[in-house]
């Protein structure tokens, strides 16, 4: 395909040791060519592929100095855009590699759109497209679990058993229309009801064992929303320094402390967790707390997981019991923590207000107990540890929303196939479901949602 050039600042804004301006386009290199200096007098369209070279970049109307660089000059099909690609490599200040990228548009690029590369590398056929918001995802990574999976689905792991089960399907539906157009070629085996329940059926359990995925995957991509709750001085802020490994919080014997939401990414057991500190819970007439007290119910609601905090060296309170209440129904770890103090906590009346969700005791003073806290959130999600090896995950929302559509038409299909509905009307099931599965990969989906995609992307990738 056929477009202009862009260009874009690819690395973090902000002081560093280099800082990256990005070109792509069949003008990349004329345009580097044209404000690059080298001690060599070679132009950079005359040079080798793959190649980095020396000089500084010098504004051609003034022929004053910019900036000394490095520039990789990559020549097109084999990039990431399959275009000519440049990136010139500068001092990472502010203001010299803004100056380099204001020289690149003025000798005729255009400031690229946020995603627009990487969509490059979608349009010009180099990736599909859920290796395209792979992309995303390995950027997003929050653990090793995580960028693992992100990792898997930019190889086409995802995307090659897509395609095997379209490729599947399309067989399928191909031996019906012969059937249909040709009965009389007695050389076609004729495509029965049996055999589509079988073709139909493969195909369904595939996509069952993606979307059985799709919980594990999804939290390894977005992380576990977990909230930390309980009345003041239960030791909610000593619980979120524990687990971040830094003191994070103000951690002081008056109740009250925390006024505000803390929030926080944890990496616990390969498993990220979006922490969040909440003001605790109770009634009281100081007008700061009781704003941070309606922001923890609402967090509240919207968790995944909550961490519910008691006191050991205190006894079970009407506010805690009314806790156990709010949360009915959620995925809850109990926690009793300061175990150094003397017990006055009923821990039978504990465990029976829990209803059998996990019950852990602490000591975050003496840094006791948290392994074992680690260990229950991670099993309680991911049976204990989170799988890797050869396992497809589905982690994007988009991917998971298509797949259970996916699901159901094939499941219409096979209810059609046993209810006797004729093959040819069994066939647009599966004309659909193929039509949904190509919209995973991006053969068959709309303009509109590709630039909606792309342009949750950074700028310069």
């Amino acid at each position: 395909m056929e477009f202009d050039t862009i260009a874009a600042i690819s690395t973090p804004m902000g002081e560093g040791a280099i800082a990256i301006v990005r070109l792509s386009g069949n003008e990349a290199i004329s345009i580097a060519d044209s404000i690059f200096k080298a001690p060599a007098p070679k132009k950079l369209r005359e040079v080798a592929t793959h190649t980095i070279h020396y000089g500084n970049i010098v504004d051609p109307e003034t022929l004053q100095v910019i900036e000394e660089v490095m520039i990789s000059v990559m020549k097109g099909p084999k990039t990431f855009t399959r275009e000519d690609v440049i990136e010139i490599n500068c001092h990472g200040g502010l203001v010299t590699v803004n100056k380099v990228l204001q020289l690149v548009l003025n000798q005729g690029a255009r400031l690229a759109e946020p995603g627009e590369f990487t969509k490059r590398a979608f349009l010009n056929g180099r990736i599909d497209l859920s290796q395209a918001e792979a992309v995303m995802d390995l950027i997003r990574a929050k653990t090793d679990r995580a960028m693992n999976v992100a990792l898997g689905q930019m190889e086409g792991r995802l995307s090659k058993l897509i395609k095997r089960l379209r490729q599947e399907i399309l067989e399928t539906l191909a031996h019906v229309e012969v059937n249909i157009d040709y009965p009389e070629y007695d050389d076609v085996e004729e495509m029965t009801h049996h055999m589509l329940i079988e073709k139909a059926t493969s195909v369904k359990t595939e996509i069952q064992k993606l979307l059985q995925t799709s919980q594990q995957g999804k939290i390894l991509r977005e992380g576990l929303s977990t909230v930390i709750i309980g009345r003041p001085n239960v030791g909610k802020s000593s619980l979120l320094n524990s687990l971040v490994h830094e003191n994070k919080a103000i951690v002081t014997d008056i109740p009250g402390t925390t006024r505000d939401v803390i929030e926080e990414y944890v990496n616990v057991r390969g498993v990220p967790l979006r922490l969040v500190d909440t003001a605790g819970i109770r009634e009281t007439e100081d007008i700061v707390e009781r704003i941070g007290v309606e922001r923890s119910r609402q967090v509240l609601k919207e968790a995944d997981l909550i961490l519910l905090v008691l006191n050991y060296s205190d006894d079970l309170t009407h506010e805690d019991e009314q806790l156990f209440e709010a949360i009915k129904g959620m995925d809850v770890i109990v926690i009793v923590n300061k175990t150094d103090l003397p017990q006055k906590i009923d821990l039978k009346r504990v465990q029976t207000l829990a209803e059998g969700r996990p019950v852990v005791t602490t000591s975050l003073l003496e840094e006791q107990g948290v392994d074992e806290l680690e260990t229950a959130i991670s099993s309680l999600f991911f049976e204990g540890n989170v799988q890797g090896g050869d396992l497809t995950y589905v982690s994007n929302t988009r991917h998971i929303a298509l797949l259970t559509q996916a699901k159901k038409t094939i499941e219409d299909a096979l209810d059609g196939i046993e209810a006797g509905v004729p093959i040819d009307i069994v066939q647009i099931d599966l004309t659909r479901c193929w039509e949904l599965l190509g919209e995973i990969v991006g053969d068959s989906v709309q303009e509109s949602l590709i630039d909606q995609l792309f342009s949750q992307f950074c700028l310069g990738k």
